[in-house]
């Protein structure tokens, strides 16, 4: 779980991807989230998802900085709202309320 928290720790992305994501996660439900990310099936447990989730967003942010023919934005923070609601059922947090645009703290944004 340590290293789950270091790897969220070190994600970097542009600040339009965190806010858009921030404000999906105060809707995230992961009954309906993870099938559409991962599949039909039986969802996995929170650590094994962020695990898989993190695998998956790492793979659309090379597709986003390579500007491949099949990115989508939209499939990139689909990816972040649920990586960072999983993040919030991790450490047994609700979701805090969206924060102002000039004060956007848990993912480090670069442009």
């Amino acid at each position: 779980m340590h290293d789950i928290r270091m790897k969220l720790g070190r994600l970097c992305r542009p600040p339009l991807l965190v806010r858009a994501a921030r404000i999906g996660a105060q809707a995230y439900v992961r009954e309906r989230a993870l099938p559409r990310l991962f599949g039909p099936g039986h969802l996995p447990p929170t650590p094994s998802a962020l695990s898989r989730l993190i695998a998956l967003e790492a793979a659309e942010e090379q597709a986003r900085r390579t500007r491949a023919t099949g990115y989508r934005a939209a499939r990139h923070v689909e990816v972040l709202i649920a990586l960072i609601g999983e993040a919030q059922i991790l450490a047994d947090v609700p979701p805090a309320p969206q924060p102002k645009a000039s004060g956007i703290p848990a993912l480090r944004c670069v442009t």
